[in-house]
């Protein structure tokens, strides 16, 4: 491994270092002790076969450090251009809990581990060109501090939370974290992208385990459902297509800003993120009809309006940047009477009423009545958007979800459950049609799921051929205090 070198600790405010590390000044406190004079600095740098920029920093930061007497953040690690400093660490933590996580079991070696991993992907990822675009990057950031602050109650309790003074601060921090995330997720998914396993490559994967080396599956559920949904009137849907059209004219006839009636008008819940504006490609996850409409658009023109599974839209066309398109849309629903709202509740009841009259199965009835066309045609069957088989773990399915099969026993079938979704409301009869008890893994019975595990650890291998190979030629760095994490000192042996 080519080495500058191994860190003495040093006890010094990296977050002060702007220009250099893309942070902030804060003097949280760490798990670092405090320096007790200018010498100690001045011996830590010295000491140290830090590079020329760090050191001049840590200098810089001396009478600061002395003269407030806190304890300051300290560098960890550093792994390529990227440093790990304590309070990186603590953020992971914060983190974690934020998330619902239970961080009980999980020690700081652990984190560092996992943090000096993202960030050897994220310096590959540069290397090797790969790119996150900032749109995409500000649209992530926007959606964590929206669950974040409805996590803990408020934004200015997310900041103290953070020991953060702005939300600016916090979204330029989250941005730099975000972004390193980003390219390290692509890094490892170019790296195994390629990586297939053979029938035979299973077989042998689960022959190979011992009896007591066997996975176990949890309790599994298979789930079908049938969706009503309450549709518009024709002029509920003509009104809806007549304010767009007003929309439209007012822009290209009267020079309004079809930013502004985006942000008034549009029932989109997400368009508060990057601004308002969508980054599209030919194969980006967006409805047909949405990318229709995008990219027979002119640059600054403003589509006629057109209909997706969502709504009603109009969209103007922003910028053409090569293949992608920049676009803005105004989404409106057709109101949905109560008529219509209680019309589908009745039908619902109705069907239900004539499954259990046994004068049709459950799956005759999806296919015939069901609304929802992603399962019609499979009975009503739903599939595990995770692995894409039927069968759900319960201790891994969605909460909802399990809320509401929960109750259910035997050939029991839910009463009419009213849902919202990112399309508009709808109505669905749930039914639990097999369960599954927990047990050790059948070939057989089992085959997707440990085809899954299997590839699961050829690719970690391949992973972990690539990873020894980019330790060799990467400038890696550990503090003293935690080369006694087993992740950093077997990094540091190769």
């Amino acid at each position: 491994m080519r080495m500058k070198g191994l860190f003495t600790v040093l006890y010094i405010s990296i977050l002060s270092m702007a220009p250099v590390m893309g942070q902030e000044t804060n003097a949280a406190d760490s798990s670092t002790a405090q320096l007790e004079s200018q010498e100690d600095l001045a011996l830590a740098v010295s000491d140290s076969a830090v590079t020329d920029t760090v050191a001049t920093a840590a200098v810089d930061t001396v009478q600061i450090v002395d003269s407030k007497r806190e304890k300051v953040d300290g560098v960890v690690s550093v792994v390529g251009e990227y440093v790990i400093l304590e309070s990186d660490i603590d953020k992971s933590f914060i983190d974690m809990q934020t998330q619902g996580i239970s961080t009980a079991n999980i020690t700081r070696c652990q984190v560092l581990g996992r943090l000096m991993e993202d960030k050897m992907y994220a310096h590959q990822a540069i290397q090797d060109s790969i790119l996150v675009s900032d749109a995409e990057i500000s649209g992530i950031v926007d959606r964590k501090m929206e669950f974040f602050v409805s996590q803990v109650g408020s934004m200015e309790k997310l900041l103290k939370y953070y020991r953060k003074d702005s939300e600016q601060s916090l979204r330029e921090e989250m941005t730099e974290l975000e972004k390193a995330i980003q390219l390290s997720q692509r890094m490892q998914a170019k790296v195994v992208e390629e990586i297939e396993i053979t029938p035979e490559e299973v077989r042998q994967w689960y022959n190979s385990l011992d009896e007591e080396a066997l996975p176990v599956f949890g309790d599994e559920v298979e789930i079908a459902q049938i969706v009503k949904i309450p549709k518009p009137t024709e002029e509920a849907v003509q009104e809806t297509i007549d304010k767009l059209e007003s929309y439209r004219r007012d822009v290209l006839e009267s020079g309004s800003s079809f930013a502004i009636k985006q942000t008034l008008y549009s029932e989109d819940p997400g368009k508060s993120e990057n601004g308002g504006v969508y980054v599209l490609t030919k194969s980006s996850g967006f409805v047909q009809s949405f990318k229709d409409a995008a990219f027979s658009t002119p640059e600054g023109g403003i589509s006629e309006p057109f209909e997706s599974d969502f709504g009603w839209h109009i969209l103007q066309v922003e910028k053409i940047r090569g293949q992608e398109r920049l676009v803005r849309h105004i989404l409106l629903r057709p109101k949905i009477s109560q008529e219509a709202i209680d019309e589908t509740k009745k039908e619902l009841e109705d069907i239900r009423q004539k499954i259990v009259d046994e004068e049709f199965t459950f799956s005759e009835a999806a296919r015939n009545f069901s609304d929802e066309k992603e399962t019609r045609f499979e009975g009503g069957v739903l599939r595990n958007p995770e692995t894409f088989d039927t069968k759900f773990e319960l201790t891994k399915m969605d909460p909802t979800l399990y809320s509401q099969i929960n109750p259910l026993e035997g050939e029991e079938i839910s009463q009419p459950l009213l849902e919202e979704t990112r399309t508009g409301i709808q109505f669905k009869l749930l039914k639990v049609i097999s369960r599954h008890e927990a047990h050790k893994a059948d070939y057989a019975k089992d085959y997707i799921k440990i085809k899954d595990l299997a590839l699961k650890e050829k690719q970690l291998e391949e992973i972990g051929k690539w990873m020894d190979e980019k330790i060799k030629d990467t400038y890696i760095s550990v503090a003293p205090d935690n080369r006694d994490c087993d992740f950093a000192n077997n990094w540091l042996k190769k």
